[in-house]
């Protein structure tokens, strides 16, 4: 069927066949590396926010922990501001009354927490064991599950990095009463310096990632499709300009020759020499059809002179032998015999 069509009509299916493969790849391509980027611009967030938690970690460590350490030793409820996992906490849920970060989630995930909401899941607690099996491990990041929602998740090793983090967490005898009667002996001690005592987790939804990744992903491809479209639409125009109408002007061209209506002022003619002067094979093509054409004609030409030549020479040959066979005819030599005494009896009279 696809030969039944015109150059034109073909040139115009190919295109718009490489249109649409480079449309389907350039999805399948662009969906993947904008996913990629989308992963790649809320992990760099999601770690920015892990740098600002541990800045108020360092700060709650350095700065607000001295100025309470004496009022905690004497204070029968324990003083929670203290603790630079708790002002991590706290500030990043003042941090998610902003609009751009309310699905965000931020965890100390550790196997021995003193506050049970820090409590590593299955998944938390495996990554911690990742980082306790690899210390020169600085990041993990991907997809995962949390309650029941897909999320994306950051998370970077919890290290115990100074003496004074092991105030507290040590064994339940040197920390401080108000501690214990507030969240109890079991958990937070047997601590280590330069322990991995957590995982640092921030969990964003896999919507938010998606979205942007489908955001970006439509305003990329409808600049594509406008570009490819411009492309294959300006690149038909100019394969019929410089192909298909040539092609056809050399083909009316043979048709004027096997129809043996060419003739040297022909305008297919002229048409098919200012082609001939292109350098490129249809330039070629032409002044190959340019010569042959003319070479036919010539030859019609000589042909029909021979033609009409070997016309005359029969006409007079027939006209030869139709006088023989009359005057080969008995009647015709009855008339000659009658002639010539007719000629013999006016000699005598004369005579």
């Amino acid at each position: 069927m696809f030969k039944r069509f015109k150059l034109g009509t073909k040139f115009t299916l190919i295109l718009s066949l490489v249109f649409l493969g480079g449309i389907i790849a350039s999805f399948v391509i662009l969906s993947q590396v904008l996913e990629k980027r989308a992963e790649e611009e809320v992990s760099a967030r999601g770690l920015v926010l892990i740098e600002a938690m541990n800045s108020v970690r360092t700060y709650t460590s350095t700065q607000i922990n001295p100025l309470l350490a004496a009022d905690l030793a004497v204070s029968e409820e324990f003083i929670s501001q203290t603790v630079p996992a708790f002002s991590a906490r706290e500030v990043f849920e003042t941090l998610r009354t902003n609009e751009a970060y309310q699905n965000y989630l931020y965890k100390e995930a550790s196997l021995n927490p003193t506050n049970p909401r820090n409590q590593a899941n299955a998944f938390e607690t495996m990554l911690v064991n990742q980082f306790r099996a690899d210390p020169e491990l600085a990041q993990l990041s991907g997809f995962t599950t949390l309650n029941d929602q897909q999320v994306f998740y950051n998370a970077r090793p919890l290290v115990i990095g100074s003496e004074s983090c092991l105030a507290c967490h040590t064994t339940p005898e040197t920390a401080p009463a108000s501690l214990i009667s507030t969240y109890g002996s079991e958990g937070g001690f047997g601590w280590n310096l330069h322990e991995i005592i957590a995982a640092q987790m921030i969990y964003v939804p896999a919507d938010d990632v998606f979205s942007s990744a489908r955001l970006s992903l439509t305003l990329v491809m409808i600049i594509i499709v406008v570009i490819f479209a411009l492309v294959v639409a300006v690149t038909n125009v100019l394969l019929k300009r410089s192909v298909v109408r040539p092609v056809e002007q050399m083909a009316g061209l043979a048709q004027r020759v096997s129809a043996d209506t060419l003739a040297p002022d022909a305008q297919e003619l002229a048409v098919v020499e200012r082609l001939s002067y292109r350098q490129d094979e249809l330039g070629h093509t032409a002044l190959v059809f340019q010569k042959m054409a003319k070479e036919v004609y010539a030859r019609e030409q000589k042909l029909k002179r021979e033609v009409q030549r070997l016309n005359i020479q029969i006409d007079e040959q027939k006209r030869s032998q139709q006088v023989q066979q009359i005057t080969e005819t008995d009647y015709f030599q009855d008339l000659q015999k009658k002639v010539k005494q007719l000629r013999d009896t006016q000699v005598g009279e004369e005579e």
